[in-house]
């Protein structure tokens, strides 16, 4: 079964810096965007980066300046670079392709824990 697999997650201290990691295999890594998204517990997924194919890139109003996206297509792979991060940023992230509305296309995996704590 496609999917993406995400890793990097760690706890790290408010101000802190984080990269996470993706990788997919080719089929699934081909699409015009892919993103990265993030979720707390009882709350929606939400999408917090986007990297298009054409090199553009779109962000999360709230991580905007912090949070850099990059993907590397040759390797199949997707990078959040994280700086500047806040209790708030904690989250289990998740990359995926993204589809109609900014949905993911591909079943979700595990995603990685992000905790920013003191």
């Amino acid at each position: 079964q496609e999917q993406f697999v995400e890793s990097g997650g760690s706890l790290v201290q408010p101000g802190g810096s984080l990269k996470l990691s993706c990788t997919a295999s080719p089929r699934a890594f081909n699409s015009d965007a892919v993103g990265w998204y993030r979720q707390v517990p009882d709350k929606q997924r939400e999408l917090v980066a986007v990297a298009m194919n054409s090199g553009g890139t779109h962000y999360l109003e709230s991580v905007k300046g912090r949070f850099s996206i990059s993907r590397d297509n040759a390797k199949n792979t997707m990078y959040l670079q994280m700086n500047a991060l806040k209790p708030e940023d904690s989250a289990v992230y998740y990359c995926n392709a993204l589809g109609s509305g900014g949905r993911g296309v591909l079943p979700w995996g595990q995603g990685t824990q992000v905790t920013v704590s003191s």
